[in-house]
């Protein structure tokens, strides 16, 4: 007698389907989760050196600041990795070229108004840039914003304005505040648009290049005219009194090298590409949220530093973190 023994039967297709989707969906989730470790990193950067831009631009002129700032970043990134252009095709050159033209508008708009405007006002007014990139998404790119990121948009503002806001005077330094942190807000809407097109680190190397040729030509033309964009009010450093002045003022000491090297590798060459590599694995608005956390640190780091931080200012810091925790909740019912 011949025993026949039953063929195993398949797994149904479904099920199949079922196992990868899980699988892709945990793999969605860590990278997800890595873009916004990503992102808290860079704002930890930036918010803690607020404080040491501002006082670097006390003694070199703004474009100079950016200039070598940049230019230093992007050396370091090829040094790094000196072929990662070699690959980058012509639309990520205009990409890159492109969002490097906006950051350097928001760069110089921001630095120029950080002279007049305080450390916290400035804070406050550039993380406006949460509530100008649904709006700015919404109204170019046609998109509906989900209901949550708009309460996150909501909680992160008045958060920022009880962490920073002190008596807000509407002067200069505010108002190129406001353009530059509108400049950020396109920049991170461009950004989300074509991150995710290009290799990250290529094209943070175009945007850093970008701003620092674009601030190099400015500084340049203007301290040879003997305008000296954004130094000096009278503090006698040769700008501002005629031509045949230098093309570009250098940092006088150890300490303004060394702002220029932490803003330059930390918060400039780590930062962008972090930024870039983050937002191709998420939507613009979700780390304009996320990007909010850079007053936060900016506050922490002042009271280590000696201030005080009142009452309400540990209100604004759980404000923000209760908006970015509203839209990690809702990119995960999605």
């Amino acid at each position: 007698m011949t025993i026949e023994v039953p063929a195993p039967v398949p797994a149904p297709e479904s099920a199949l389907s079922q196992s990868q989707y899980a699988d892709a969906y945990a793999l969605s989730r860590r990278s997800s989760l890595l873009a916004t470790g990503g992102l808290l990193f860079t704002t930890a950067v930036w918010g803690t050196t607020f404080l040491v831009v501002k006082d670097a631009i006390a003694s070199v002129p703004v474009l100079d600041f950016l200039g070598l700032r940049f230019a230093v970043a992007c050396a370091a990134m090829l040094a790094v990795r000196p072929k990662t252009l070699a690959g980058l095709g012509r639309g990520g050159w205009r990409h890159g070229v492109l969002l490097g033209l906006v950051l350097a508008a928001g760069y110089a708009a921001q630095t120029f108004g950080l002279q007049t405007a305080s450390a916290s006002v400035s804070g406050f007014v550039t993380g406006l840039f949460v509530v100008f990139t649904p709006l700015i998404a919404a109204v170019v790119l046609r998109r509906r914003v989900p209901s949550a990121v708009w309460a996150a948009v909501v909680l992160a503002t008045v958060g920022l304005g009880l962490i920073s806001l002190h008596g807000l005077s509407i002067g200069r330094g505010e108002l190129l505040t406001v353009v530059g942190a509108f400049f950020f807000a396109v920049h991170i809407v461009g950004l989300g648009e074509w991150s995710h097109r290009n290799d990250a680190y290529a094209l943070a190397v175009v945007q850093i290049g970008t701003v620092a040729a674009v601030s190099l030509l400015l500084a340049v033309a203007g301290n040879g005219l003997g305008l000296g964009y954004g130094y000096g009010y009278g503090h006698g450093h040769g700008h501002g009194n005629g031509l045949g002045h230098h093309l570009l003022t250098l940092p006088s000491s150890a300490a303004g090298w060394a702002s220029i090297a932490v803003t330059a590798l930390l918060g400039t060459a780590a930062g962008f590409f972090l930024q870039t590599w983050s937002q191709a694995r998420m939507p613009a608005t979700r780390a304009a949220v996320v990007l909010t956390m850079e007053p936060v640190f900016a506050g922490v780091t002042g009271v280590l530093a000696g201030e005080t931080l009142a009452v309400r200012g540990w209100i604004g810091a759980a404000l923000v973190l209760a908006a970015m925790y509203s839209v990690e909740l809702g990119g995960r019912r999605r």
